[in-house]
């Protein structure tokens, strides 16, 4: 091997970490991916073995336990499902903190609540480990190409322990705090994202009623004072009638409800905010809550005025 290759690979293999990762849905096992693709070696573990096999096959290792998979690992990921998910993962009694030899450092990437992550912090540091909470925003397309944003709330210096192996995941980091910052952030992503769905498929209806082109009016208002990414991304899916998931609805109920219940302790008033969580709450009823969130436009086309 030719010495400049040599030195690069074993630089390559120095940096390389064991990494616990816990949830490998939708999004969870292209961030996984992404790990196994720059050298880290992988122990996963999922409620649902099944969707772990695309890892598995590429050399993952499999653990029955977050306690398990945490057990040595330079690091433990979670991106699970609901507060109570996180809460078990890593304050459960076959959670990551429990490993008699528990990893460094403890991330959780899952939209969560941010009094939990103050409290996984706590608990974390009585046993000497790093704990961030690190929610992230781009769905399942950010997942796969590796350009989440991602909102950090944590200690500086955890932050910086973990900013090469974050960098394998999005393009934008911030660290917005101390522990649960990066929550509450989310919590403000997730009211802008509510308003913007609703815009978003409220426009598409005009645009679909009045004989024009959706995909052409799309184009136009896309790279306009409107464009953003909901119009962008989803905006072609609702006109392609495609409404599988890059996140669920029942994801985004339990968010904006998170939202709700932290907005209601701050004393804040935020009606759009409750209009958008009322209209989802219908959607779920009407049996699409494992639809993507574009799936509120199934129910804004039933609704006619007089």
């Amino acid at each position: 091997m030719a010495p400049l290759v040599w030195l690069c690979y074993t630089i390559h293999m120095a940096d390389a970490e064991r990494i616990a990762f816990i949830g490998t849905g939708v999004m969870g096992v292209s961030m996984a991916g992404h790990l196994m693709s720059a050298g880290h070696s992988l122990v996963v573990h999922t409620r649902t073995k099944s969707k772990a096999q695309p890892l598995l096959e590429r050399g993952a290792a499999w653990a029955d336990s977050a306690t398990t998979a945490a057990e040595g690992a330079d690091i433990a990921i979670s991106m699970v499902g609901y507060p109570q998910d996180v809460e078990q993962t890593h304050l459960g009694e076959r959670g990551t903190l429990r490993a008699q030899n528990p990893p460094r450092l403890v991330i959780d990437m899952t939209t969560s609540r941010p009094g939990l992550a103050v409290r996984i912090a706590e608990q974390a540091a009585r046993r000497g480990v790093g704990a961030l909470d690190a929610p992230v925003s781009g769905g399942d397309i950010g997942a796969r190409n590796a350009t989440l944003s991602i909102m950090v709330g944590g200690d500086p210096a955890h932050f910086e322990n973990a900013l090469s192996v974050l960098r394998l995941l999005g393009k934008n980091i911030v660290l917005q705090g101390g522990p649960g910052a990066g929550q509450h952030t989310k919590m403000v992503n997730q009211i802008l994202v509510a308003a913007s769905m609703v815009g978003t498929c409220e426009c598409l209806i005009y645009a679909q009623r009045s004989g024009l082109d959706p995909m052409k009016v799309i184009e136009s208002v896309g790279s306009g004072a409107a464009g953003g990414w909901t119009i962008n991304n989803l905006g072609p899916r609702i006109v392609r009638r495609d409404f599988e998931p890059g996140f669920y609805v029942e994801h985004f109920v339990k968010d904006l409800g998170i939202a709700l219940e932290e907005a209601t302790r701050m004393k804040l008033d935020l009606p759009g905010l409750a209009l958008a969580k009322q209209l989802y709450d219908q959607v779920s009823k009407h049996g699409l809550s494992r639809k993507g969130t574009q799936a509120l436009v199934l129910l804004m086309e039933q609704s006619r005025t007089p």
